[in-house]
């Protein structure tokens, strides 16, 4: 399980949904409103891993592991300790969909 089993997600972190807010001009302005808290494993991912992702243009990369949801997709963003990542991808960690690896690029402001 990349190193993340249930003892080691003591994170607490905070995941956020998208959300869309009216601008009052007939558009709207992205946001992001708060889904649910969850304990997750955070970590960066390998050198060999962050080198591949340095090559499609993404910097930053971590790996966040919780209990599987069925309810998040890239797009959703995860928040720990003032830190914002972006979800790129979900996918199932164990034959049993338990668990689940978020992919995730940190938000530099």
């Amino acid at each position: 399980m990349s190193g993340a089993t249930p003892g080691t997600m003591r994170r607490r972190v905070t995941i956020e949904r998208p959300a869309d807010v009216d601008d009052g001009a007939g558009g709207v302005i992205r946001g992001f409103a708060p889904l649910a808290e969850a304990f997750a494993s955070v970590e960066p991912l390998s050198a060999e891993e962050a080198s591949a992702g340095r090559a499609l243009g993404l910097n930053r990369l971590w790996r966040v592991v919780l209990r599987a949801r069925g309810d998040l997709t890239g797009g959703h963003r995860v928040v720990w300790r003032g830190r914002r990542f972006d979800v790129l991808s979900v996918r199932a960690l164990d034959a049993d969909a338990r668990f689940e690896e978020l992919l995730c690029e940190e938000i530099v402001p």
